[in-house]
């Protein structure tokens, strides 16, 4: 069976579970690189009870597969899974996923890194965190601007 690259769930991983099916799908692979994001409790100095994150159902999966199909392009990988929550998480609850295997360190890392800050910036997401001061929608940041650039993305997210 082969394992979906893109999943966007309101459901919690299995890191582990994510990962062997992930290299179950071919014999070369040698590293395998993940990065699993969580919420905070805190964000800009305030306290956070919650994050809430939605979606557009379709558009959102297309997003992210183009963006897998460009690491494909990009790096020397066998493999990429991502997975992305939505709905209503608490601080400690995981968010994302993402996987990458390939025969040696440096391309599993350096694709898992290019997935990351395209997520990060580019999926279509949005995040609405709860605090004692009221809920407020959270931005990208140019830090995440910055991090995409290095891979000669561009974009404008500075406010």
């Amino acid at each position: 069976m082969t394992v979906p690259r893109v999943s966007i769930q309101t459901e919690d991983f299995d890191l582990s579970a994510e990962v062997v099916a992930l290299r179950r799908e071919n014999k070369g692979v040698g590293a395998v690189c993940s990065f699993v994001g969580t919420v905070r409790d805190r964000n800009e100095g305030d306290q956070v009870a919650s994050m809430e994150l939605e979606h557009y159902p379709g558009m959102t999966e297309k997003s992210i597969e183009a963006m897998v199909d460009e690491a494909f392009r990009r790096f020397d990988i066998f493999g990429a899974r991502v997975i992305h929550r939505v709905g209503l998480l608490q601080p400690l609850d995981q968010i994302v996923l993402v996987a990458v295997t390939s025969a040696h360190r440096g391309q599993s890392f350096q694709a898992c890194e290019f997935l990351m800050d395209y997520l990060k910036t580019q999926a279509p997401f949005w995040k609405k965190e709860e605090t004692a001061q009221g809920a407020r929608w959270v931005d990208a940041r140019v830090s995440d601007d910055a991090a995409l650039a290095r891979w000669g993305i561009t974009l404008g997210n500075a406010a």
